[in-house]
């Protein structure tokens, strides 16, 4: 690998920050190869940050991380606070953290599911290196709608949701903003293969891509359009309900802000920010036109097509970690069967603000990280 002592920028103009591993990309998606020996070091790191606060997401680890993400490879900071800085691709794929099958022990049946004791130093430390990472894009947070408010998720298949529109089920995942219904959506997803042996691949789009007429554009940046929440959301909440409701609690569902954003979703736009590099914010399944409008519903269905038209295609194997920048790209999943046997794709999952303070009225406390 060679080494500089420079950042590239988008514009070919370069600026101060440490060096870059090497990258490839095309399209969507642009990739970083990491030395064995810089992979190496993550590993030991991650690893004794691991077993020093027994959790990723132990509290003295969230409010340090920041400054021990510092403390990875130069490369790689270098490289992550230049796509934050200078939004150098609407993905990034980080490949080389080793992985050991053996060490994570089997596929999980469900997000619930309690790892045997041998396995939590990996997975633990992996979790760590995803955390980290998050870190030098903003603050890892999660919603109290999904997975119990865990700030670190695992994807995976479950029996009971294979049919289900979410990461837990096995039909196609259709593309997607993440949580594009919510206004204090994240603005980069990351996922970190932890397994997947049958190369199962995650589909990313980016806004860059898009060619559409500029009448459509137009359209797209005005807000006559409807979005409603995704059924994870939705049903979780409902679980929670049928619970409060079994215990005797007030903890009702009707008032929760996003079953109002499911009852009367507010019009709002698709496009936004700068009109010559626009971000998106769009999920077909879950998205309308505003009843009646027909010039938004041609416009919807022209971005729709275009995005679908750039769909590329990334296996995330052991290691292998994807950032989606949130505001500028689309992701998804292709269908695959699942075995429930142990050896299922397996990713794990956290969500990252760059402005944790705009949710303030939606988390109990300034330095709580779940949005209720």
């Amino acid at each position: 690998m060679e080494d500089v002592s420079t950042v590239p920028r988008p514009d070919g103009e370069a600026t101060t920050g440490g060096t870059a591993p090497e990258s490839t990309g095309s399209g969507s998606i642009r990739y970083v190869d990491l030395d064995p020996a810089d992979a190496a070091q993550i590993d030991t790191y991650t690893r004794t940050l691991a077993a020093r606060h027994g959790s990723s997401t132990a509290p003295a680890l969230l409010d340090g991380a920041a400054t021990y993400a510092h403390r990875l490879p130069e490369r790689l900071v270098g490289e992550l606070l230049s796509l934050r800085l200078f939004e150098r691709s609407p993905a990034l794929v980080v490949r080389g953290l080793p992985v050991s099958d053996d060490e994570i022990g089997p596929t999980p049946l469900d997000w619930r599911e309690q790892a045997r004791p041998a396995t939590v130093p990996a997975r633990t430390a992996h979790e760590v290196y995803l955390v980290l990472v998050a870190s030098l894009l903003g603050d890892v947070f999660g919603w109290s709608s999904l997975q119990n408010g865990k700030l670190v998720h695992d994807v995976v298949p479950m029996p009971t949701e294979e049919r289900e529109q979410s990461g837990h089920g096995t039909v196609l995942l259709e593309w997607h903003t993440e949580d594009g219904f919510h206004p204090l959506r994240c603005d980069y997803l990351l996922l970190l293969g932890m397994r997947n042996h049958d190369a199962v691949p995650t589909t990313v789009a980016g806004v860059d891509e898009v060619r559409i007429d500029p009448a459509h554009r137009e359209v797209l940046a005005q807000p006559r359009f409807l979005i409603r929440p995704d059924n994870e959301h939705l049903n979780r909440l409902r679980a929670r309900a049928e619970g409060a409701t079994a215990m005797g609690t007030a903890m009702g569902m009707g008032m929760h802000s996003i079953q109002r954003m499911q009852d009367e979703p507010e019009p709002s736009a698709v496009l936004f920010g700068h009109p010559d590099a626009p971000y998106l914010r769009i999920d077909p399944v879950f998205m309308s036109a505003l009843p009646g409008d027909r010039e938004a519903e041609e416009a919807l269905a022209a971005l729709v097509g275009s995005l679908e038209a750039n769909l590329c295609g990334v296996a995330l194997g052991p290691g292998d970690l994807l950032i989606v920048d949130n505001y500028r790209a689309v992701h998804g999943r292709s269908a695959f069967r699942a075995r429930y046997d142990g050896t299922d794709r397996w990713l794990k999952k956290v969500l990252v603000t760059r402005d944790l303070r705009k949710s303030r009225a939606h988390r109990s406390a300034p330095h709580e990280r779940v949005l209720l």
